[in-house]
């Protein structure tokens, strides 16, 4: 097997690890080739004031199942506890031990990105010392900091080398893994420890993004129907947090500890917009020239992807945007490559949604199904392409899958795997 390609480290990925609404990597999984929802009514913040309440919400997640200790657990936050817990489970599922990564320490990167970090520590800590005026919690800002997931799991797997934590909103956590690929094709890591995750899942956060008029509201009786990507009545996205971890290794590294391998990173890209804070380029030329550069990068053919897992928010005008470009990028042979959205049945997790979509793309892969868009009802004349609608569907010879993250900002990433 050839251990360079274009004259570069071929880089692979080993372990996966993910907390989510639907589960773990495999529960996940399950769910989503299943079709099943886990968009529920949120029950772990109280929110009845506000006029959306449900979410793709982590239930049932104790930081001490992953050695967590109760004391640190509450200093470090949410989002520091689902990275270390996706972390923990991707090192396990790569066959690596803390003391093998610490062994290698230096030749081990973390690249770890978020959106808003543990936002909830800024916001308690700046509530408590308004009411009281007393000494604030010290801990509390350098906690919500967006790099403190890395932080805290390279901190816990005792890697040594880059650290890393890309903030690009809901493109955080493919360009995450994006990004970790470089370390190793320049032969500054052997190893990275990369995905992304979000954990506000907060009444002001919810408000905030309602305001905007950016959610799917009047499900809060109905939630599992709520996230409809590419359907035409579909009316906004589903708030959502989670991580998604993944172990990334040149194949030569692989290869010689005698890793399972799950696929191949050929290419990625980042774009800018630059056109607004919010609104999407009615042109889109950051989603195209994202996925454009990522193919020229991956050096493959355009038409030999397969299958796009899609941003897909199931808001109206960026499922539009998103299908326009593919078109823009594919020409005609965007009406022949399979799509579908993950968020359709997780909802939105904004810098963790990329790395859990690289997850997904990466089974479809291993396992050559493509999970369904659910809640696909109504076709869209803006919408017309293959999005898999409500039901799996086995493939054969599937080889290369693009995955896409657009984000507030005009931040743009995609990815580019390969079966090996």
């Amino acid at each position: 097997m050839e251990l360079l390609r274009n004259g570069r480290p071929r880089v692979v990925i080993t372990g996966l690890g993910a907390v989510t609404a639907l589960g773990t990597v495999k529960e996940l999984w399950d769910s989503l080739t299943a079709g099943r929802s886990g968009i529920r009514r949120i029950q772990n913040v109280p929110i009845d004031h506000v006029p959306v309440q449900i979410g793709g919400e982590v239930r049932d997640f104790n930081p001490e199942d992953f050695k967590i200790d109760r004391k640190e657990a509450r200093r470090m936050g949410r989002a520091c506890q689902l990275a270390i817990a996706a972390a923990t489970m991707a090192v396990a599922d790569a066959g690596l031990t803390t003391e093998q990564i610490e062994a290698q320490g230096e030749r081990v990167g973390t690249v770890i990105g978020s959106t808003l970090g543990s936002q909830e520590q800024s916001e308690q800590t700046t509530t408590k010392y308004r009411a009281d005026h007393k000494k604030p919690n010290p801990f509390g800002l350098i906690n919500s900091l967006p790099n403190m997931p890395g932080h805290y799991v390279s901190k816990l797997m005792r890697s040594l080398g880059p650290l890393n934590a890309p903030a690009t909103a809901c493109a955080a956590g493919t360009q995450s893994i994006g990004e970790a690929s470089e370390l190793v094709k320049g032969g500054r890591s052997d190893m990275v420890i990369t995905g992304g995750v979000e954990a506000v899942m907060q009444d002001y956060a919810i408000a905030g993004f309602d305001a905007m008029e950016a959610l799917a509201a009047g499900y809060n009786d109905d939630p599992e129907r709520a996230s409809r990507p590419f359907d035409k009545n579909r009316s906004g996205f589903v708030f959502s947090e989670g991580a998604g971890i993944v172990i990334i290794e040149s194949l030569a590294h692989a290869i010689k500890r005698g890793a399972r391998i799950y696929a191949e990173i050929l290419g990625h890209a980042s774009s800018s917009d630059a056109y607004h804070i919010a609104a999407l380029d009615p042109e889109a030329g950051g989603a195209i020239r994202s996925m454009r550069w990522a193919l020229e990068d991956a050096r493959i053919p355009f038409d030999e992807i397969g299958y796009i897992n899609a941003h897909g928010t199931s808001t109206p005008a960026n499922d539009a945007m998103e299908t326009y470009a593919i078109k823009k990028v594919f020409g005609e042979q965007a009406y022949n490559i399979m799509i579908s959205s993950t968020k359709s049945m997780i909802g939105h997790a904004l810098g963790a949604a990329g790395a859990i979509e690289v997850i997904a793309t990466v089974k479809t892969l291993v396992d050559q199904v493509i999970h369904p868009t659910i809640n696909y009802e109504t076709p869209d004349p803006e919408c017309d392409l293959d999005y898999t609608p409500n039901i799996a569907r086995q493939v054969t010879n599937l080889r290369y899958a693009l995955s896409n993250s657009f984000g507030l900002g005009g931040q743009n990433a995609s990815i580019v795997l390969g079966k090996i």
